[in-house]
């Protein structure tokens, strides 16, 4: 894939939490259409990057373009209503907050586009009738459905997907990663920080693996064996950036 190309573009991005230097010369092309996952064991800078993308991670050196458009040093609010929207871990849904008036708050930087809470009803058939309910009431695999929901009435043109499998059983990991082929048939591009790789494989265009905040890694599942995949993943291959020293990483 050509840079040139590329809707969302990471060039040479370095990101350090304090002293400790989570991402160190990363670079990505996502294009549009695509679903991108990155992929990495638990402290392997996944989350910074997206953190990064979505500028709530100021990063020491490296841009970050928009289609073509250099946003490094946007504010994150600016960056929804450009079109980079997160589905952060954990969910962050109000508690208190209906599911309805969680959703209305994906709208305040939101783009003209397709999405609003009843195209999102049509998606999560179940919500409607239970818009009214607060979130706090909702089960984990119901206030995920509702982060992302609160993401697509922003109406992204790259909706960045930190760890959406994290601590929910299989059949619902299952249900809601069913629901990716909607969203890139809407014109959405995605994103994704997946830590099951098999996953991660099975809905990925392209994958990108980190370790310890360095490109290990990269590119279409088809092209890339298990063995080479497993040394990426765990370190067994040399980091295509080089040794990794005494750098750290976080999640």
């Amino acid at each position: 894939m050509s840079e040139t190309s590329a809707l969302l573009e990471v060039r040479d991005l370095t990101v350090h939490h304090g002293q400790l230097r989570a991402l160190h010369e990363v670079s990505l092309g996502v294009s549009a259409g695509e679903v991108y996952a990155m992929i990495g064991a638990n402290g392997a800078g996944k989350s910074t990057l997206l953190r990064a993308i979505a500028g709530l991670d100021q990063p020491t050196s490296g841009s970050i373009l928009l289609d073509g458009a250099d946003v490094t040093r946007m504010r994150p609010e600016r960056r929804v209503a450009a079109g980079i929207v997160m589905v952060p871990e954990g969910r962050r849904l109000f508690p208190s907050l209906t599911l309805e008036e969680n959703l209305l708050v994906g709208s305040a930087y939101a783009r003209p586009g397709p999405w609003n809470p009843g195209r999102v009803y049509e998606l999560f058939d179940w919500m409607a009738q239970r818009r009214t309910q607060r979130a706090a009431q909702l089960s984990g695999g119901e206030q995920q459905a509702v982060a992302i929901g609160r993401a697509l009435v922003a109406n992204p043109r790259v909706l960045l997907l930190d760890e959406l499998s994290l601590g929910l059983a299989p059949v619902v990991v299952r249900r809601i990663y069913s629901l990716l082929p909607d969203l890139l048939a809407s014109g959405v591009t995605i994103l994704l920080v997946e830590q099951d790789v098999s996953q991660a494989l099975r809905v990925a265009t392209r994958i990108h693996c980190l370790l310890e905040g360095r490109t290990t890694l990269e590119g279409p599942p088809g092209e890339l064996t298990a063995g080479r995949i497993e040394d990426a993943y765990f370190g067994l291959a040399k980091p295509a950036g080089g040794p990794s020293g005494s750098a750290g990483g976080y999640a």
